[in-house]
């Protein structure tokens, strides 16, 4: 069966901030101009929002030039920030340390991200953008130069052994003059284009985190709606990058989560088991104790910042937001850097077609070059210039890290004359017979669970005959070098039980044993496994997490 296909000026990949920016700001300058200009914007969710996941706190800077009127259009901003906390943990203890001033989140305010994307999607069907959610974008499509002409959506009804069911129906192709990358972090197509392209030629390697989230509804009487708390310390050792957050939205809810840096060295860490660890300390606990957990999530986020932005474009077509990595990492927030740098490159991609005005093929394959001064000449890059020596400094441990952020910060203010650099997460593992193991206390079912209940609540579901999503370049790889080497790494930093060596009833012929069913798309597999053996690709669309409120 062939493929149908739909043309488009523009075609945007993923419906998270960035993209919809991208989308929203595009019809703003179509609408001011008088041309019309056809945006289309794909997103393998279930829906808009579906898969989103961060703490969140928003600095709606980039909000307030977007749609200045937000207010007034009812965006789902409910909860100022009031007060930030900081807070140094020991295994029994609590310490309150001066907020650094990047944390600082006055007029700030706390928000469910996913509600958020949604009332963006909203306010970008308004203005004339066709917003597909339900469809993943599997592959990227180039012409007879090269250049992108756009995606094809992935087949439905193709079964476990990858032949066409009686439900087949063949994917869609997309073709746009332009095309958006805006697919969150470790997009699949995006990683394919920083190889297609050498778009990471020159910068440094990304470096990751994973963040783990919760959201509870707590007892009203320890409920203290707009404190921002953040913790470094415990359950984490000195040596790991790591800390906690936690904030108190309307509703008697609060978001509780975890983020580690995906540079840890221990494989016999779990990154799940130090979240869960986390919420039984004392300072903590009693947030929790008599409450009620509503939704569980995990997602990789971008770490490396500045330093690891890679080329932003190409023929046909750029990538914004997570998947180029604007994240701001001492504030915590990326949202904001998403959102400018998907209405940055709407405003590149709107002038590289309006060069070409009235020549129907025009702009087709072109490079909107202009994306990238653009990016250099906004409040995005100062941001992140700033900031850039404070992640990689944690490598001296928690206490040189903060020492060197502190003099970075109010000594030298972001200027050093020198630029620290990362190095790949998946190369960090020690052997695991030279790391000290970690016994994980067993869940409580009050403040900590299982991963299996865990991913129950995250409402992650996919059609159970269908190709697995999650591949193996070498097949042996996963029993002679990972469970050999690092025993097997990859069953304790999944944080959905995706992964699991089994053997036989002699306790003999380990095998890797992939619950596809089970992943939450959080892409921590194609970050950390050692010898880069484990793929991430889309599954059916509509498949994954169903995040209500996250």
């Amino acid at each position: 069966m062939e493929r149908e296909s739909m043309e488009f000026d523009v075609v945007i990949v993923g419906a998270g901030p960035s993209g919809l920016s991208a989308a929203i700001r595009l019809r703003q300058l179509s609408q001011e101009s008088g041309t019309e200009l056809t945006v289309c914007v794909i997103e393998k969710g279930s829906e808009v929002g579906a898969h989103i996941l961060s703490g969140a706190v928003l600095e709606p800077r980039a909000l307030d030039e977007l749609l200045p009127d937000w207010k007034e259009a009812g965006a789902p901003l409910n909860t100022p920030v009031r007060e930030d906390r900081f807070m140094y943990l020991t295994s029994g203890g609590s310490y309150r340390l001066p907020t650094p001033p990047q944390m600082n989140n006055h007029g700030n305010y706390i928000v469910s991200l996913g509600n958020f994307t949604r009332w963006l999607g909203e306010q970008a069907e308004a203005l004339g953008v066709e917003v597909y959610p339900g469809f993943a974008a599997a592959e990227v499509l180039y012409d007879e130069n090269g250049a992108v002409r756009g995606i094809a959506t992935g087949d439905m009804g193709v079964g476990r052994d990858g032949e066409p069911t009686a439900n087949h129906a063949p994917g869609m192709e997309l073709l746009g003059k332009q095309t958006l990358f805006s697919e969150g972090c470790r997009g699949s197509l995006s990683k394919a284009l920083f190889e297609k392209f050498g778009l990471r030629e020159g910068v440094d390697t990304q470096t990751y985190g994973i963040g783990l989230k919760e959201l509870w509804e707590v007892d009203p009487s320890v409920h203290d709606q707009g404190l921002v708390l953040h913790s470094v310390g415990w359950p984490v050792d000195g040596g790991t990058y790591g800390g906690s957050f936690m904030y108190h939205l309307e509703d008697n809810q609060v978001a509780v989560g975890f983020v580690i840096g995906l540079d840890y060295k221990n494989p016999h860490m779990s990154p799940f088991e130090e979240f869960q660890r986390f919420k039984t300390h004392p300072a903590i606990r009693k947030y929790f104790e008599g409450g009620r957990r509503i939704s569980y999530g995990a997602r990789a986020l971008n770490e490396g910042g500045f330093q690891s932005i890679p080329k932003l474009t190409f023929p046909g077509g750029a990538v914004c937001g997570c998947s180029a990595g604007f994240l701001n990492v001492p504030k915590i927030k990326g949202t904001h850097t998403a959102m400018k740098s998907g209405m940055l490159a709407a405003e590149a991609i709107y002038e590289t077609l309006a060069d070409t005005a009235g020549d129907e093929s025009a702009g087709k394959g072109r490079e909107a070059t202009a994306y990238a001064e653009k990016v250099r000449n906004s409040w995005i890059w100062d941001e992140l210039y700033r900031v850039r020596n404070i992640r990689p400094s944690f490598r001296l441990g928690l206490w040189g890290g903060i020492a060197y952020s502190a003099v970075d910060t109010y000594l030298l203010r972001g200027k050093a004359p020198w630029t620290l650099h990362h190095h790949a997460d998946h190369e960090s593992l020690m052997p695991a017979a030279h790391a000290a193991p970690i016994t994980y206390p067993k869940p409580d079912g009050e403040v900590s669970f299982d991963r299996l209940s865990s991913v129950f609540i995250s409402n992650t579901n996919h059609e159970e005959d269908q190709p697995i999503h999650l591949r193996l370049s070498d097949a042996s790889v996963p029993v002679e070098h990972n469970l050999a080497l690092y025993d097997a790494p990859e069953q304790r930093y999944c944080p959905a039980g995706v992964y699991e060596i089994v053997r036989d009833d002699d306790g003999e012929n380990p095998q890797l044993l992939i619950n596809s069913q089970n992943c939450v798309h959080c892409k921590t597999c194609d970050i950390k496994d050692p010898t880069q053996n484990i793929t991430w690709t889309v599954p059916e669309g509509g498949g994954g997490p169903n995040y209500p409120n996250m």
